[in-house]
């Protein structure tokens, strides 16, 4: 819960609203098709969709898959303490999950609206956002590096580029361009997935 509320902060998303009913967050289609058909889950609507993960809704017998995966307890008895485990799937959540492609996206959005016009400053800028601190030189250049090869493989599949800047529910800037705020938004979603930015030292 805690790295998506991150996710969602940096990218400017966060809904800190405070009580209230739960959320249903994004999640795979037909999850539950097989676990009790006559269960909806319809995600929850506008800004509800980002509001903590501690107010997602919780069902005990088929706990959300994201949660899964980074070791939540059933919630059928207290646990004192979390399992403490690191696999790929968790990095596949955090790089391919909704939720977190979505925010990369926002957070691109607003380097490319709030952010500096050069690209070298808004790299930095981004780097900051993310991780509290300004990139080294050698960061920076492979951020550069980064940077040059997503813009070139959006600019020759500009498809892939719409499906990227189309992920959530969230409206994005139309008057961007395809093709840049894509990159921005992969840029984001490694900054999202650094080290750092994930773990708490």
């Amino acid at each position: 819960e805690e790295l998506r509320d991150s996710a969602l902060a940096i990218s400017g998303l966060l809904n800190r609203k405070v009580g209230g009913p739960s959320f249903l967050p994004y999640q795979p289609k037909d999850y539950y098709l097989f676990k009790n058909e006559t269960w909806p889950w319809t995600p929850s609507a506008g800004d509800e969709q980002y509001r903590r993960g501690l107010y997602a809704f919780w069902r005990r017998t088929a706990l959300h898959p994201m949660f899964v995966v980074f070791d939540a307890p059933t919630r059928e008895e207290c646990a004192v303490s979390r399992l403490r485990t690191n696999t790929p799937l968790q990095a596949l959540v955090t790089l391919n999950d909704p939720t977190f492609v979505e925010a990369a996206r926002v957070f691109a959005e607003r380097i490319l609206t709030q952010g500096p016009q050069e690209r070298e400053a808004r790299l930095a800028f981004a780097f900051k956002r993310a991780t509290s601190r300004s990139p080294s030189t050698p960061e920076l250049n492979l951020l550069r590096k980064r940077f040059d090869a997503l813009h070139q493989n959006f600019a020759k599949n500009r498809d892939d580029a719409e499906r990227v800047v189309n992920v959530g529910q969230s409206p994005r800037n139309a008057r961007l361009d395809v093709v840049e705020l894509a990159t921005w938004t992969a840029m984001c979603n490694l900054l999202l997935n650094l080290d750092e930015v994930l773990t708490r030292e």
